[in-house]
């Protein structure tokens, strides 16, 4: 049999090494040691770590690449980011939205990230974002699985068309409902929009993504109202809680009793930790906190994390460069996750669970999945998080997309010169021979 591509002696996350994986068809026919066959293209893995794609499953693809327009976000807040949202949204075009964010996937591509679940704002009554997202994700539907969310930036409630622009949004073809009832005018509100939002996804059979407690106030609790809609109208599994920074400021008692309602419901829950380290605790002195859900304690309870972006080069967070691997890295150390398995925990947060969260179908890396992966230039997940790895190979369908060389460091030592390859150099992960 002649296959499409072969990658040989690959180490995969599961720890197993020196694998070969075959591809026919745009899905992964074989993975086995030592694949024998032909194949139109043979890549040397050469040890190198093969992950399923990387997943941003809460990103803002409307806004990307939009800071400085028309002015920077000087206080670095959130109610700041949100208001200059408001002034840069009637200044926006279809086209300008569109080129953006092609740009923006043309570099997502490149680092191997080929899912991504975009809120769209539909405040606005000419609807610009989701018609210019409507386009995108029709357009690079062959690289990247692209999810839209309805998303009311100004309240659901608060601002006066946002319902009615909801629903127009989803006539058009968006696929998730949003909400942010944190923003509402008052508790009641919010609390009011999280039970309309979920009976709306619930009647046309659609899943919900809520911007939810995006605040340092320990008592807004509208997880709770979400945790409960979604187990009333039988939603579980279909319903994402995204942020969830109120859980770093809620004392100890409330969060033992909030956590296994969540697990109940089934909510996949969304951290993000380089926007919302940046955001949170702005009007803290000192100690000065750090918004971030609790990732160890949902996890305890067999909660789905997933680690998202959010933002990047736009109102609310002036870096970011489509590196799933830089947010896993921030959150080892914003969550005190910087055990060998917390680590490894984080890869998993930027693939396969932010995957489920997704609802991704045929992903991973076994037969019949699709062949979609990315070659890290690292031996191990762990060390892909520590050294935030090159993407040595990012193939979709069977198909390559991107490929960078291996970086190589020439050393002067002692008089004899060496090349070597930093990713190697010195690896975290023990080899095979070395585990207990």
């Amino acid at each position: 049999m002649t296959f499409d591509l072969i990658i040989k002696n690959a180490t995969l996350p599961d720890g197993r090494t020196h694998m070969d994986v075959a591809v026919a068809g745009g899905e992964i026919a074989a993975i086995e040691p030592a694949i024998t066959a032909e194949a139109g293209r043979v890549v040397e893995a050469d040890g190198c770590l093969l992950a399923p794609p990387f997943v941003d499953v809460h990103f803002h693809l409307d806004a990307t690449l939009s800071v400085g327009q028309p002015r920077f976000n000087h206080s670095g807040t959130l109610l700041e980011g949100i208001q200059l949202w408001g002034e840069q949204r009637p200044l926006r075009t279809v086209d300008a939205v569109v080129e953006r964010a092609m740009r923006y996937c043309d570099l997502a591509v490149a680092q191997g990230l080929l899912a991504i679940r975009t809120h769209v704002d539909v405040c606005d009554e000419g609807l610009v974002g989701v018609e210019a997202l409507l386009h995108v994700r029709d357009m690079v539907k062959d690289r990247i699985d692209l999810q839209l969310v309805a998303f009311p930036q100004d309240g659901y409630f608060r601002a006066p068309t946002a319902a009615a622009n909801l629903v127009r949004a989803l006539d058009m073809g968006v696929d998730i409902v949003g909400g942010i009832p944190h923003f509402e005018r008052t508790m009641a509100d919010g609390q009011r929009s999280v039970v309309e939002l979920c009976t709306l996804a619930a009647a046309r059979g659609l899943k919900v993504d809520i911007h939810c407690d995006e605040t340092d106030d320990p008592h807004s609790r509208h997880v709770e109202t979400l945790a409960a809609e979604t187990i009333r109208l039988g939603l579980r599994g279909q319903v994402a809680a995204s942020h969830l920074t109120s859980m770093h400021s809620m004392d100890n008692y409330y969060a033992s009793k909030l956590i296994p309602l969540i697990a109940e419901a089934g909510l996949h829950c969304i951290a993000n930790p380089l926007a919302n380290l940046n955001l949170q605790g702005r009007s803290d002195s000192y100690p000065k906190r750090r918004g971030l859900m609790r990732i160890p304690e949902l996890r305890a309870q067999g909660v789905n994390v997933a680690l998202a972006q959010d933002s990047c080069m736009d109102p609310w967070y002036v870096l970011g460069n489509a590196d799933m691997l830089d947010v896993a890295h921030m959150a080892t150390h914003a969550a005190h996750m910087i055990g060998l398995n917390d680590i490894r925990y984080t890869f998993d947060a930027v693939t396969t669970h932010a995957a489920d969260a997704f609802g991704l179908e045929r992903y991973g890396l076994k037969p019949g999945c699709h062949a979609d992966f990315v070659l890290l230039d690292a031996p191990s997940p762990i060390d892909a998080v520590r050294l935030r790895a090159d993407r040595l190979l990012v193939v979709r369908r069977g198909r390559i997309l991107a490929e960078t060389p291996a970086r190589r460091t020439r050393l002067y030592l002692d008089n004899r010169p060496e090349t070597v390859s930093i990713a190697k150099f010195a690896p975290i992960w023990p080899g095979p021979n070395e585990r207990q």
